[in-house]
């Protein structure tokens, strides 16, 4: 019987009492646990070392980006019990959101959809990257804020921070074009804080990344593009550029510009954004997995 390793944040979205509950959902289950920021990957490699052939990331997208960033470059394969407080990259992935018994399930089928593999210098992510404002509401937003209120946590933080003075980002996709703007977003799915569908584009397997570009700030600037956001026509506005590429390199002329990546603040800038040589197994529900079989995109 081979067994699954289970790397679980114990106090994922606020809940108790999950290392028993996903111990009960299989006898092939071995639950390790983190205690704090990076175990997770840690613990990921030891995995590899270990033999695993499948390490499921059990909390949010932070853990999820954890897992990736320990068994990149090798042949495992990830699944997901998505049981965080931001779930976006299962939702991206239409997982059965904070439903233990379900999205076992998944991963028990063994449904299995290779996707790309995203860097940002050296580390991996999946969904998405921040660069400037996204970025500076997720170092400047408390995990008991996370715990406490939720994804309302961060609209507290994005009020203070909206205020400041903006950067001025450069982002160079090496084709001699270079774009401005006081904030950047890059995306390798579609969403983006749940349900929202920012990178219209986008496709998990398509060796592009998406990119958009906001041009202005201020608080005003920012409720403009929530409400456009909210209704779906951001890529409408003049001072939003959306634009794909498979390489950019982001620098500013401002100091200490944060970039977060699935959520998870990983440095300041100046930061290069690729892909990986080895692209990422991850396990999906037979319909995700039917549907991507049934499309084509150009390699980059």
């Amino acid at each position: 019987m081979n067994k699954i390793l289970v790397v679980l944040n114990p106090m994922a979205g606020g809940k108790q009492g999950l290392q028993k509950k996903i111990e009960a959902l299989s006898p092939r289950i071995v639950v390790r646990l983190t205690s704090t920021v990076g175990d997770a990957e840690i613990i990921a490699q030891q995995a590899m070392r270990q033999g695993y052939s499948t390490v499921v990331a059990a909390g949010g997208d932070g853990t999820v980006n954890e897992v990736v960033n320990g068994i990149g470059g090798f042949s495992a394969t990830l699944g997901i019990l998505p049981v965080g407080t931001m779930n976006v990259f299962a939702t991206e992935l239409s997982l059965p959101l904070n439903n233990l018994s379900q999205a076992w399930r998944v991963i028990e089928a063994g449904q299995v959809r290779t996707i790309d593999l995203p860097k940002a210098n050296d580390s991996y992510f999946v969904q998405l990257a921040g660069v400037g404002l996204d970025a500076e509401v997720v170092r400047n937003t408390s995990s008991d804020s996370k715990k406490i209120l939720g994804p309302m946590s961060y609209l507290i933080s994005l009020a203070q921070i909206v205020a400041r003075t903006p950067p001025l980002l450069q982002i160079d996709c090496g084709s001699g074009v270079r774009r401005e703007g006081c904030f950047t977003l890059v995306g390798n799915g579609r969403f983006y804080g749940g349900p929202f569908s920012l990178f219209r584009q986008a496709v998990l397997d398509d060796g592009l990344l998406d990119v958009l570009v906001f041009k202005n700030q201020s608080h005003w600037d920012v409720l403009r593009y929530m409400q456009a956001i909210l209704f779906g026509n951001h890529t409408d506005l003049r001072d939003v550029e959306y634009f794909q590429s498979n390489q950019l390199t982001i620098s500013s002329n401002g100091k200490d510009i944060p970039v977060e990546l699935d959520g998870e603040v990983c440095g300041i800038l100046p930061y290069q954004f690729g892909f990986a040589k080895q692209k990422l197994k991850v396990l999906v529900p037979w319909s995700v997995q039917r549907y991507s079989e049934t499309r084509s995109f150009p390699g980059r």
